[in-house]
């Protein structure tokens, strides 16, 4: 019997749990929902950022570190010099794992909280519209979220959003990190193939069509606050992601998509999102959306065999925005 997405997500989160010590990650209970601290208090680590990514993708994708000294060869043909470590994701469910669960969708506030939400608690609220395109809604016994915040959820938060799910309060499971923490950034980073198949939806492309998919992003260092944190993450899929998706039907549709579904589509690109970010006031929802998108989509048919890359890395911009404050201030100064 095929698990629902939220369960999923709960058995990983489960057995990370059983290994709290070694991930570096605290449990508590706010009005009856249980916590995962991987990043807000608790020190966090790559490790438990690997099991955010994972929980966020409902055990529909994989996630792993590759060492700076040997990428994998797709990644390493487009960026041969790539000194950091690499993110990288796959999934063989690709429209389930990312849209349907791993997608930040929607922001989450109260009094003196915010944060971006994510996981399979999506598809169980299934209010928003993406859902009449993909499916994948489910009322499911449990839910399971992410919240990208600096602050635990206060008890009016985890009992609006079990209402919302549906669930009792003790069926409800969040999991927090804030960005500027090895969790944080690195479930950010592992979102280059959930932003290559949102462009993609955002275009109207068939998401049927799509039978696989693979991410790589750079591994960005931890900033010291969230906002240089949020840049980070962001210049690391912007203009150091490479996806690769598996697809079916005509190639006409590739050709004409193509340079759609990459970053340098919009007029926005070519500065750290940092600076593109504040330019916007610090809203999400005022930036270009088209510059939400990898460096660099290649579409495999495998229908006709023919691949088409689109977009390029732009390391420069990548290593501005990687580098310690002062020397990146040092850079812009000149």
């Amino acid at each position: 019997m095929t698990t629902t997405l939220n369960e999923s997500s709960l058995l990983i989160a489960e057995r990370a749990l059983a290994a709290a010590d070694q991930l570096a990650i605290q449990s508590r209970t706010v009005a009856g929902t249980r916590v995962i601290d991987c990043g807000v208090h608790a020190t966090g680590s790559d490790a438990a950022g690997l099991m955010l990514a994972e929980v966020a993708m409902a055990g529909r994708g994989r996630v792993w570190l590759e060492p700076a000294a040997a990428p994998h060869a797709s990644f390493a043909a487009a960026w041969p010099d790539c000194p950091w470590p690499v993110v990288a994701v796959a999934s063989d469910a690709p429209v389930a794992a990312c849209l349907a669960a791993q997608y930040a969708g929607w922001k989450v506030e109260s009094s003196g909280f915010f944060a971006m939400a994510s996981g399979p608690i999506r598809a169980a609220i299934g209010r928003e519209p993406l859902f009449d395109t993909i499916g994948c809604r489910e009322r499911p016994a449990v839910a399971v979220g992410l919240l990208e915040t600096a602050k635990l959820p206060p008890a009016d938060v985890c009992r609006d959003l079990a209402a919302a799910a549906g669930v009792a309060a003790d069926a409800l499971l969040l999991l927090v990190a804030r960005t500027a923490s090895p969790a944080g950034t690195l479930q950010v980073i592992a979102r280059s193939l959930e932003t290559a198949l949102h462009k993609l939806h955002d275009l109207h492309f068939d998401m049927a069509r799509i039978q696989r998919g693979t991410g790589r992003a750079p591994l960005a260092p931890v900033a010291a606050g969230d906002l240089a944190a949020i840049g980070r993450t962001n210049d690391a899929i912007l203009y150091g992601g490479i996806v690769t998706l598996e697809v079916r039907g005509d190639d006409k549709s590739l050709e004409h998509i193509g340079p759609q579904a990459v970053s340098r589509a919009s007029p926005a690109y070519g500065e750290p999102f940092a600076r593109v970010f504040a330019k916007a006031g610090g809203d999400f929802y005022a930036i270009d959306p088209a510059l939400f998108a990898p460096a660099v989509v290649e579409f495999v048919n495998l229908d006709t065999g023919r691949r088409h890359s689109f977009g390029g890395v732009a390391p420069g911009i990548v290593a501005a925005s990687f580098a310690p404050a002062d020397a990146a201030a040092a850079t812009v100064g000149r």
